[in-house]
């Protein structure tokens, strides 16, 4: 109490000043129209700036949540595209029930731990075993092919990346239809090599690479990125192509992963002919 008391008397004149200035401002603002008019006007544009800063740091805050609402719905709405069903020519009459045709099922999930500047490069996402994730999926984002599950617990996922010197991936120029290997070599987070693409084919700067749809994997058609550069050898029977690819692993949060519903049946198949 004392304390407040000397800083009374030390700052009373301040003090003053100030209830003064207060009591002028409340006089001229209710005796005059136009000053009151202009300081409602003033003070409406001070608060709509101090609101609009508020709601933009809120919406800010919900980028996240967002986001994942609109992975969600990206992933359902994926599942239901017609490339994810298998047309059928054994029925004669149409089949009510569309889900025992779904050949691909797609899932949602978020990207949290993710490396680009190793030679073995593996992202781990947020969904696991309990969220129907499996060993051998394919990782897509919006923007093209990342990856494979590589190993699964209960509630995450480790992928092998694209940029993973250990991972090839079967892929074709769309133009023309003639497919490869992509392969990465471990240098440019941003370029990938397409191989074994025969000399006779026609390769152009800036033809879109996709996935040839020749694995269990991914579907037929996913973007893998476009021709940067061609190669050729002299006296080589195949292209050496360097392609840019569509993901930028380095700006990569949400991701959906693709389950072949014939996986198993697939692989099994092709496993007793090589037995053969």
């Amino acid at each position: 109490m004392r304390n407040f008391i000397r800083f009374i008397v030390k700052y009373h004149f301040a003090i003053l000043f100030f209830i003064i200035e207060a009591v002028s401002l409340l006089l001229v603002l209710n005796y005059n129209a136009y000053q009151r008019s202009s300081f409602l006007s003033s003070s409406s544009a001070v608060s709509g700036g101090i609101f609009k800063r508020f709601n933009a740091g809120a919406e800010y805050l919900m980028l996240r949540e967002i986001n994942e609402d609109l992975a969600r719905e990206n992933a359902y709405l994926r599942s239901r595209m017609p490339e994810s069903f298998r047309a059928s020519r054994d029925y004669f009459n149409l089949v009510n029930d569309s889900a025992s045709m779904q050949e691909y099922i797609y899932r949602s999930a978020r990207v949290i731990n993710n490396s680009t500047n190793r030679r073995f490069n593996y992202i781990t996402l947020n969904k696991g075993r309990l969220n129907g994730i499996e060993p051998e999926m394919g990782v897509i984002s919006n923007k093209g092919a990342v990856g494979i599950v590589k190993n699964v617990s209960d509630n995450y996922s480790t992928v092998i990346s694209v940029i993973n010197t250990r991972l090839k991936l079967s892929a074709k120029l769309k133009e023309s239809g003639f497919f490869g290997s992509l392969e990465w070599n471990g240098t440019s987070y941003q370029h990938v090599y397409l191989l074994d693409i025969p000399r006779h084919a026609n390769v152009n700067v800036g033809d879109l690479v996709v996935t040839s749809g020749y694995s269990s994997i991914f579907p037929e058609g996913i973007l893998l990125g476009n021709v940067e550069e061609v190669e050729l050898d002299k006296g080589a029977s195949f292209y050496r192509i360097r392609v840019k690819l569509s993901v930028d692993f380095k700006n990569l949060a949400f991701v959906e992963v693709i389950g072949h519903t014939t996986h198993d049946e697939q692989i099994n198949l092709e496993k007793e002919t090589e037995n053969d």
